[in-house]
Formats: C-alpha cells, sequence, structure tokens
C-alpha cells in the first residue's frame, strides 16, 4: 500500500486507546486490520530521520506508527535492544497505562533519541511512543504480547517553544504600553482638571475685585 492510495485529506490521528484496543491487538493475534495504515518496520535498525520514508502516511504528517518486532537485548531477557547504528533510544518518565471501559489493556513507555553511545550519548528532538499490550488481552498469553509493539515517532517543534515566548513578550510589551497610556491620560486630565480650577479661581476674584471697586466710587 503507498500514500497515493490513501484518499484526499486523509488524517491519522488515533487515540492512545484505539492503538492498543484495534490496531496492536489485531496485529499480534494475526486478525486484517480494516486499513493498512501501519507497516511493519524493525525501527532499531533504522535511524529515526529514515522513517518517514517507511511511512504509509502522506509526507506532510509530523508522526509516522509502526509495528516494531520485540528484538531482545538478550536472548534470555525481557530487555529491548534499543540500539541503532548511530544512536540508541532511552526511556524517560514512567510508564503509563493505558486504560479501556475500566479495565487496563496496555502500557505506553516515551523514549528520546540519543546520537552516540551512551552514557555520552547527545540528545535530540526525536521522541517515541512504544504501546505494550497487557497479557490480559491475549487470547493465547504463549508470550505472543511481546511479539510486537505500536509506536509511534515524532519530532519535537523546538520553533513552537521560542514562538510561545515571542508572544509572551509582545504581551508583556503592549501591557507595559497601555499602563503608560493609561498614566498619561490620567496625568493629562489632572493637568487639564487643575488648569481649569485656576481659572475660575481667577474669574472670581476678579468679580470680587469689580464689586469693590464699584462701591468705592458710590
Amino acid at each position: 500500500m503507498a500514500p497515493a492510495d490513501l484518499p484526499p485529506g486523509f488524517r491519522f490521528h488515533p487515540t492512545d486507546e484505539e492503538l492498543v484496543n484495534y490496531y496492536l491487538k489485531r496485529k499480534v493475534h494475526g486478525l486484517s486490520i480494516e486499513l493498512d495504515i501501519i507497516p511493519e518496520v524493525d525501527l532499531y535498525k533504522c535511524e529515526p530521520w529514515e522513517l518517514a520514508e517507511k511511512s504509509f502516511l502522506p509526507g506532510r504528517d509530523s508522526e509516522w506508527y509502526f509495528f516494531g518486532p520485540r528484538d531482545r537485548k538478550y536472548p534470555n531477557g525481557c530487555r529491548t535492544n534499543r540500539a541503532t547504528q548511530a544512536g540508541y533510544w532511552k526511556s524517560t518518565g514512567k510508564d503509563r497505562q493505558i486504560s479501556y471501559q475500566n479495565r487496563s489493556i496496555g502500557m505506553k513507555k516515551t523514549l528520546v533519541y540519543y546520537k552516540g553511545r551512551a552514557p555520552q550519548g547527545l540528545r535530540t528532538s526525536w521522541v517515541m511512543h512504544e504501546y505494550r499490550i497487557e497479557e490480559s488481552e491475549c487470547e493465547n498469553t504463549m508470550g505472543i504480547q511481546d511479539s510486537y509493539a505500536l509506536c509511534r515517532v515524532f519530532k519535537k517543534n523546538v520553533a513552537l517553544g521560542e514562538l510561545q515566548k515571542q508572544k509572551q513578550g509582545e504581551c508583556s510589551s503592549s501591557q507595559s504600553k497601555e499602563k503608560q497610556e493609561q498614566f498619561t491620560s490620567i496625568r493629562d486630565a489632572g493637568q487639564s482638571s487643575g488648569s481649569n480650577e485656576h481659572g475660575k479661581d481667577n474669574t472670581w476674584m476678579q468679580f470680587i475685585a469689580d464689586d469693590l471697586w464699584c462701591n468705592q466710587t458710590k
């Protein structure tokens, strides 16, 4: 299947529950998926910047989905080998439980890509969400829940953070300018009021002086 087979304007934005309860669950059970939109790729034999061309999604999409076979780091162990030729994926934070209808159906792990070799690797902005299905969701519990993981790969938009900072700066500048204008208006109004009062006092005093002069002449 190729991206050209998708209808115009197609967007693929499934929830975590949909990814595990439909796509991953059907994959580990060998069932057909209505829309074959997620390819099977050995993610740890590719660098993250090479994955876009392997996706079935349109090139303009900013995130890609793959089924990845679970490659063991050790033959008899349960740790996944997440090293690539140019770097490695490192987990960050705690795994998050994914629930559906008040039951746990899977787990979500967040990983960040580092260039080089641990522990001197250079952190990048590439991020992966790895979804695993719970054993209780599998009809045959002979380890098939560990046969595949579903992965979402994307690159964090660093420019977005800069844009938000810029907007905050513009907002602060606008507020400062508005306060300055309010202060100037209040100051000008006070000066105008003072000037009017001063004018009234002069007129009143002139009236008293004229009245006294008239009485003296009489």
